[in-house]
């Protein structure tokens, strides 16, 4: 059952993507060239079975699709940007798992040898919440986590709302229980407005 903050939650979600296009929203990117390549380090082939968490209707998608891999999913909260991604892609959006929920309510029906979120674990701003995800995680993910998010040099607010900023030890901290770090690295995020926000990208191997 949702809850009214929830709801409201996915209501904010759909405002966005209902009033607002790529070029108007901070986290837009015209090519993910960091996500790229770590997926295709990560991938075993292109039928590796990939889910972007928190993808809306960023571009990722659509090279992904370009490098020919196969079993792609894209979950959001909001319907709305993955119907803007759908559109954009034409017919090509039917090689793709689509997925509405939150993602603290996603009950995973397989499992998935890489996991890319740049967009949603710096918004759950409660334990209970980090808990569930790293939950979530670990029972998902057969081989690789890649978690972008915002370095403890990033901004304190997104979309106008909360977020958590992090660094290395503690997204270790986290997911470690399940996963090993491979790598991690800081990297400024140039936005749409020519404002900078600095991210941190981790890559873990599952245990």
């Amino acid at each position: 059952m949702i809850n009214f903050e929830q709801q409201d939650y996915k209501n904010h979600w759909e405002n966005v993507y209902e009033t607002k296009n790529q070029d108007e929203v901070s986290w837009t990117q015209k090519i993910p060239q960091t996500s790229l390549d770590l997926i295709e380090e990560a991938s075993k082939g292109k039928s590796s079975t990939i889910i972007d968490v928190g993808g809306g209707d960023s571009n990722l998608v659509d090279f992904l699709l370009e490098k020919g891999f196969e079993n792609i999913s894209v979950l959001d909260i909001s319907a709305k940007a993955l119907e803007k991604a759908k559109t954009r892609l034409g017919t090509q959006a039917e090689k793709v798992n689509w997925i509405t929920t939150n993602i603290t309510e996603f009950k995973p029906n397989t499992t998935y040898d890489i996991w890319h979120d740049r967009a949603a674990f710096h918004f759950l701003t409660t334990e209970e919440e980090i808990k569930k995800y790293a939950e979530i995680v670990k029972n998902a993910v057969s081989d690789t986590l890649i978690i972008g998010t915002f370095s403890v040099n990033g901004p304190q607010k997104c979309s106008g709302l909360s977020i958590v900023k992090y660094d290395e030890d503690h997204l270790k901290e986290i997911f470690s229980q399940s996963f090993e770090l491979v790598k991690s690295f800081t990297e400024d995020h140039i936005t749409p407005f020519n404002t900078v926000q600095n991210f941190i990208f981790c890559q873990f191997k599952k245990k």
